[in-house]
């Protein structure tokens, strides 16, 4: 959830000043950019996952402040709720044997943390929504103890100015309101994050715009949110709408939202950061006592904690990110849209799928950005995420004809797969693991399963079989716990429940 921040109150002046020193960071960063000040490319990626809590009948724990403790490590930390943790990965190259190098670690991490947690009667659980929770579970005494997560939800829920309102449609309907921002905890995801130079941040991200229709049709890993079967990816509607500022008649007028596919193709990372700052008033206007032109005058790098800060708090879902390690700045795209879980196997698969694919889009000579409207892009995200692996994409055509609508999995299979392998070849990655990883996504397509397809299968068979509902998500939540500590991908799972 970004900086570690304390919370406190804000005056009127407060957000007229921070504006000013907003405009001043930009100034900075247009500076740094054209001065070439940022570090060479190294092929550096980085990787987070939230994880959820839950208790050994498969129910939500909020026992994060527990589990952490016992679990002693800075890799894990705390996200919005009560029943959230987070790992994160140390940096590595994308090169040789990385992908199975990550897998290990995450194996070995996740196994200890889950021994750790179940001294607290935890288990760790990768899904991108717990099945089993439910509104009550989320509500403003479940979040997490930090002052950050307070402070959010004030200013959230203070610029909005009455209830949020949760109004999904899909296999069925949910609607309910909230008085807090709880309710995205229910959205546990993955974020992968890959170094770039300013040269290449622009055709990067706009890969990677391009292909997130394909990644969620592949991924989708979330059909359920309080006890109804809804989108076959739910978080990014949840999302939305959980930290929506914006009035009904604001969003009415066009107001862009904090959670945002975006609106064009870009030119480079300061055309991002210019609009974070041009159309977001800021949430949290806490101001760094730093002056970043000064600094840059005296020869040094200003660490724009400002920017970064307001940055934080719009949710793209792919996300420009600025930084300054060891005395030195760098660009990231932070890609934000892929659910947790099913297995370390399926999370490595995903990994593997839009390295690779971004990589080679990023590199082709007629990008396919040129040949793909930006609406045609938003659109295969909402169909992705309504359908997952069932939706039909649009994808440039042959010659010079407009986007045609295809089948994800023909898409993915005939088409994308191959660009993902080339694209890891690129980057120099194992022939090996290039193999495993991306086979598991052919698998996909060819059994037409993910996550998703999974859980609506096995909970569809238990109320055929006469079960209630709401056992038969315990139960599906329960089975898909064991099937995820037994590392095999989702695609080889059974979906017949005990």
């Amino acid at each position: 959830m970004g900086e570690k921040v304390v919370a406190t109150g804000f005056d009127l002046s407060d957000r007229q000043r921070y504006r000013r020193k907003l405009q001043q960071c930009l100034t900075a960063l247009d500076r740094l950019l054209t001065e070439k000040r940022f570090d060479r490319p190294r092929n550096l990626m980085g990787l987070e996952i939230e994880l959820n809590l839950a208790d050994s009948g498969g129910l939500p724990r909020m026992a994060n402040e527990e589990v952490l403790e016992r679990i002693a490590s800075r890799d894990f930390v705390t996200e919005l709720a009560q029943c959230n943790i987070e790992v994160n990965i140390a940096p590595h190259r994308l090169s040789g044997r990385v992908l199975d190098q990550l897998a290990e670690e995450l194996r070995i991490g996740l196994t200890y943390a889950d021994r750790k947690a179940g001294e607290v009667g935890a288990h760790i659980v990768m899904v991108g929504i717990l099945p089993t929770l439910t509104a009550q579970d989320l509500g403003g005494a479940s979040l997490s103890r930090a002052d950050r997560y307070k402070l959010l939800n004030d200013q959230i829920m203070a610029t909005r100015g009455e209830d949020l309102v949760l109004d999904i449609d899909g296999v069925e309907r949910l609607t309910t309101t909230s008085g807090s921002i709880a309710p995205e905890a229910a959205c546990t995801s993955m974020q992968m994050h890959l170094q770039v130079t300013p040269a290449r941040f622009a055709a990067v991200w706009n890969a990677a715009q391009a292909v997130i229709g394909p990644q969620v049709a592949m991924g989708a890993n979330s059909p359920f949110l309080f006890g109804r079967e809804l989108w076959r990816e739910t978080r990014p509607v949840l999302f939305q709408q959980a930290t929506d500022t914006r009035s009904p008649e604001l969003a009415a007028q066009g107001v862009r939202p904090l959670t945002w596919f975006g609106e064009r193709w870009i030119n480079g990372a300061f055309d991002l950061f210019e609009e974070n700052v041009r159309y977001f008033p800021p949430l949290l206007p806490i101001l760094d006592d730093e002056d970043p032109l000064r600094v840059l005058e005296e020869g040094g790098v200003p660490r724009l904690k400002e920017l970064t800060l307001h940055n934080g708090t719009i949710y793209r879902w792919n996300r420009p990110v600025y930084a300054v390690v060891d005395g030195v700045p760098h660009l990231r795209v932070e890609n934000r849209v892929m659910p947790a879980g099913p297995t370390v196997t399926d999370v490595l698969a995903n990994v593997a799928f839009y390295y690779g694919l971004v990589r080679a889009l990023a590199d082709a000579p007629r990008p396919v950005w040129t040949r793909l409207p930006f609406s045609a892009a938003a659109a295969n995200f909402d169909a992705a995420c309504r359908d997952g692996i069932d939706a039909e994409l649009l994808w440039p055509g042959p010659g010079r004809g407009g986007p045609v609508a295809v089948p994800a999995v023909r898409l993915v299979r005939d088409e994308l797969l191959p660009l993902a392998a080339a694209g890891l070849d690129a980057w120099g990655i194992a022939p090996a693991d290039r193999d495993r990883y991306l086979g598991v996504i052919e698998e996909r397509c060819r059994r037409r399963t993910n996550g998703a397809s999974w859980q609506a299968a096995a909970f569809h068979g238990a109320l055929e079989r006469g079960m209630d509902r709401h056992k038969a998500l315990i139960a599906l939540t329960q089975r898909y716990s064991e099937l995820m500590r037994s590392g095999e991908p989702v695609h080889t799972w059974s979906p017949e429940l005990p």
